[in-house]
């Protein structure tokens, strides 16, 4: 099974927001996920309500082999 640490897509048409999770790679965007790490609100000002993540969580499933999509390593780097 190849994890992937990804968004998934919540909120309303024109206000989205984000749940960063650890999902199988096969499973669809909004579907089922292993985890919940944390949540990314891009409408919100720069600051700690922006993103809220489970470090440890997050750094668990590095360490078993999952890989963070584009989008998440960059979240995780300005963090």
């Amino acid at each position: 099974m190849a994890v992937v640490i990804r968004l998934r897509r919540t909120g309303r048409t024109n206000l989205p927001c984000f749940r960063i999770t650890a999902t199988d790679s096969r499973f669809p965007r909004d579907g089922r996920s292993l985890e919940n790490l944390g949540l990314y609100d891009p409408l919100r000002k720069e600051g700690p309500t922006q993103v809220q993540v489970n470090r440890e969580r997050v750094e668990y499933w590095l360490g078993q082999g999952a890989k963070a999509s584009d989008s998440v390593a960059a979240i995780l780097r300005r963090q």
